[in-house]
C-alpha cells in the first residue's frame, strides 16, 4: 500500500496540470476527458492503477441494505430501488477513474471530441458495445435515454436535459450534444449519463415503477433473482460485452451479488455477526475498536480493513427544513445548533474518536480558511453583503461546549437568541408569538439506530429550553416520500463531495431546487450568493479562482446555518471475510462506497 502522502502529492502535482489552463488547439478526438488539463493515463492503458488486471474470477458476494425495495427501476423518480442497482447493471459513455479529481475514460464510446471552448461534445461509440441481451447499442439509443431520463426519468438527471441546445446523430455510430450555457463540467455529465435501450420501453411508461422488469442495461450484472422487500441477486453476463477493456481489466470479479434487507442496522449487524453476510461497511469509530471481538474475528475468519481516502468529508447530519418558521430564522437555526451538545453527543456515541465535520469541503483545499474572508473570496462575496447571512464575512464558526452533560452556557446563549426570534416561554414551554408550543419532529428512516440515540440525548436538552423534539420513525417508503414532500422539520441528511464540485451543487442548494418537491435541497436553501458561487465554480478556468468560489460556496452554507453537523467518516472501515482481498493501491477516493465491490476479488473460489 502506498503512503496517503504520496498518492496526495500525486494529486496535487497532477492538478498542476488539470487547473493549468490547457486548452484544445481545435477539437480533436481522444480517447479521455479531464475536467481541466488531460487524461492521466495513455490511450493504451492496460488497468486502471487502482485494479489488479490479474485478479481471479469468481465466487459470491453478500451484502446488506437497511429498508426494502419496490422497484427494480434506479432511473424513475417513483418507487425505492436497491441503490446499488444503477450503479452495478449499467454504464455510461465514458466511465469515472477514482484515482483523478475529475477524469473519463471511454467507455461504451471509444473516443470523444470537444472544442476550447467546450460548447458541445461529440461521442463515437465502440462498435463492440452491447446490451445484456446481446442486441447493439446504437446512435438512437443513446439520444432516447437522453431525452428519456432528461424529461421523464428521476429529477437528479432533468437538470443537465435543460442544458442540451441540440442533440444529434453525427455518424453511423456518432452523436454531438450542443449546450446552452456556459459550464465546462457538462461535457463531462453527458459522459456519465446510464444507456438504456429504447426498444424495450415502446409502448411503455418509463417512469411507472414496479417489479414487472428491470431496465435492460449495459453491464457486466444483470438481475437473475428477487424477492420484493427481502432480496435481489445479480449475476455476472459471461457474454458482457466490456470484459476485454483496460478500463474493466481487475473489476467486476464476483460472480455473484446478492442484496440482503433487514429491517434496522442491528439486525443486519447480527447477521453478518453470524455468517450470512460476506462484509459490512462500519460508520462508528468507537464501535470499530469495541464490537467487533466475536468468535469470527477473534478466529481469523473476519478481517478487519481500513480504507485511507483524500476527499472533503461533505456534510452528514441533521437537515433544518428553512421553509417552515421559525426555522427560517437563522438565530432560531443557531439556538439550535447551540443547543446541539455535540462534544458530549461525540464522546457518548464514538468515544469521541471521530472528528466533527466543521464544513461542507473540510479535509480539503477546498474547504474555507478560518477567520476574516480574504482575497478572491471576498471579492466573490462583496457584491451580496447586505444579503449575506451573519459571520459570512467575518467567519463562522460552530458552536463548542465544554463537554459536560449541562451545557450551561450555549443553553444560556441559545435562550436569549430565541427571545430575539419572538419566541417566549411560558409554562415550561417556548411559544411562538401566536401562542402555540414550539414542537419540532425529526424524520428518521426505521433501522436508524446511530441517529436515533442521538436524537434522544437532544430531545433532553431541548426540553431545558422549553422545546418538544419527536421522531418519527417510518418505513424506508414513507421516509423518501416525506422527505421528496418536505415533510418534516428536521431530517438526516448526508452529501458526498468531491474535489472536483460542479452541477450537483446546484442539486443541493440551488434556489431552482428549493420548492420543487423530489429536488435533493432538502434544507430550502435560497440564495442568490449560493447561486452565484455556483455559477462561477461551472465557468472558471484558473485553479485559483476555481478554489475561491468553493471556499465562497462553503463559508455561504456554514454562516447559513442549515445543518447540525456530526462526525466525518476519515477513513472506510470494512469487515469482510478473510478469503476477500482488494488491491495494495489505494487511489484518491479510496473508500467510495463503490470501491466495494468494483476491485475486490476472492483470493480463492469459497467451499
Amino acid at each position: 500500500m502506498k503512503p496517503v502522502f504520496f498518492q496526495i502529492l500525486k494529486v496535487v502535482t497532477a492538478g498542476i496540470a488539470l487547473f493549468g489552463g490547457v486548452h484544445f488547439a481545435q477539437a480533436e478526438s481522444s480517447h479521455g476527458i479531464a475536467m481541466y488539463g488531460e487524461p492521466a493515463l495513455p490511450p493504451d492503458f492496460v488497468s486502471l492503477p487502482y485494479a489488479n488486471p490479474d485478479a481471479p474470477k469468481g465466487g459470491k458476494v453478500v451484502f446488506g441494505n437497511t429498508g426494502g425495495f419496490d422497484t427494480l427501476n434506479p432511473f424513475a423518480q417513483k418507487g425505492t430501488p436497491p441503490w446499488q442497482l444503477r450503479f452495478w447493471g449499467y454504464e455510461s459513455l465514458m466511465g469515472r477513474s477514482w484515482d483523478e479529481a475529475f477524469t473519463l475514460y471511454g467507455l461504451l464510446a471509444e473516443s470523444v471530441e470537444v472544442p476550447e471552448d467546450r460548447s458541445w461534445v461529440e461521442f463515437t461509440l465502440r462498435p463492440e458495445a452491447k446490451f445484456s441481451d446481446g442486441s447493439p447499442v446504437t446512435v438512437a439509443d443513446v439520444i432516447w435515454s437522453y431525452e428519456t431520463l432528461g424529461t421523464q426519468g428521476h429529477l437528479r438527471y432533468r437538470g443537465f436535459w435543460n442544458k442540451i441546445a441540440e442533440i444529434k446523430q453525427t455518424g453511423p455510430a456518432s452523436l454531438r450534444i450542443t449546450f446552452n450555457t456556459p459550464d465546462r463540467e457538462l461535457a463531462l455529465i453527458a459522459g456519465l449519463r446510464p444507456i438504456l435501450k429504447k426498444a424495450q420501453w415502446q409502448g411503455k411508461d418509463f417512469s411507472a415503477s414496479g417489479l414487472s422488469e428491470a431496465p435492460i442495461g449495459t453491464g457486466a450484472y444483470v438481475v437473475s433473482d428477487f424477492e420484493a422487500g427481502r432480496y435481489v441477486s445479480l449475476r455476472r453476463n459471461p457474454d458482457y460485452w466490456g470484459q476485454n477493456l483496460g478500463f474493466r481489466a481487475g473489476t467486476q470479479n464476483f460472480d455473484e451479488m446478492r442484496i440482503d434487507f433487514f429491517g434496522d442496522q442491528t439486525v443486519l449487524f447480527e447477521a453478518f455477526k453470524a455468517g450470512e453476510l460476506t462484509t459490512y461497511r462500519e460508520f462508528n469509530a468507537d464501535k470499530w475498536a469495541s464490537a467487533y471481538s466475536f468468535p469470527a474475528v477473534t478466529k481469523g475468519d473476519i478481517v478487519k480493513s481500513e480504507i485511507p481516502h483524500a476527499r472533503p468529508t461533505g456534510m452528514t447530519g441533521l437537515a433544518f427544513n428553512t421553509r417552515r418558521a421559525p426555522l427560517d430564522d437563522w438565530r432560531v437555526r443557531e439556538a439550535l445548533l447551540l443547543a446541539f451538545n455535540f462534544e458530549y453527543i461525540n464522546d457518548t456515541a464514538t468515544g469521541g474518536a471521530q472528528p466533527r465535520i466543521t464544513s461542507y469541503f473540510s479535509n480539503s483545499d477546498l474547504g474555507f480558511l478560518p477567520g476574516p474572508a480574504a482575497g478572491q473570496v471576498h471579492a466573490y462575496l462583496s457584491p451580496f453583503a447586505e444579503d449575506l447571512p451573519p459571520d459570512t464575512l467575518e467567519g463562522y464558526s460552530l458552536p463548542e461546549s465544554d463537554g459536560t452533560k449541562r451545557n450551561r452556557r450555549n443553553l444560556r446563549r441559545a435562550a436569549k437568541l430565541l427571545s430575539q426570534a419572538g419566541l417566549q416561554v411560558e409554562d415550561g414551554q417556548l411559544r411562538r408569538p401566536d401562542g402555540s408550543p414550539l414542537v419540532l419532529n425529526v424524520l428518521l428512516r426505521q433501522g436508524d439506530a446511530e441517529m436515533k440515540s442521538i436524537i434522544e440525548i437532544y430531545a433532553r436538552a431541548l426540553e431545558r429550553l422549553g422545546i418538544t423534539l419527536t421522531s418519527d420513525l417510518v418505513d424506508n417508503a414513507q421516509y423518501v416520500g416525506r422527505q421528496s414532500e418536505f415533510d418534516f422539520d428536521l431530517t438526516r441528511v448526508r452529501r458526498e463531495l468531491s474535489l472536483s464540485p460542479g452541477n450537483e451543487q446546484r442539486l443541493y442548494w440551488g434556489s431552482d431546487g428549493a420548492n420543487q418537491p423530489g429536488s435533493r435541497n432538502l434544507m430550502g436553501v435560497r440564495s442568490a450568493a449560493v447561486d452565484a458561487m455556483i455559477t462561477r465554480m461551472l465557468t472558471v478556468e484558473a485553479p485559483e479562482d476555481f478554489t475561491a468560489a468553493t471556499r465562497a460556496l462553503d463559508r455561504l452554507l456554514m454562516a447559513g446555518r442549515y445543518v447540525i453537523p456530526i462526525w466525518s467518516f476519515d477513513k472506510g472501515r470494512i469487515a469482510h471475510v478473510k478469503e476477500l482481498a482488494f488491491p495494495h493501491y489505494l487511489p484518491l477516493y479510496g473508500d467510495r462506497t463503490g470501491f466495494l465491490p468494483d476491485v475486490w476479488w476472492y483470493q480463492h473460489s469459497p467451499d
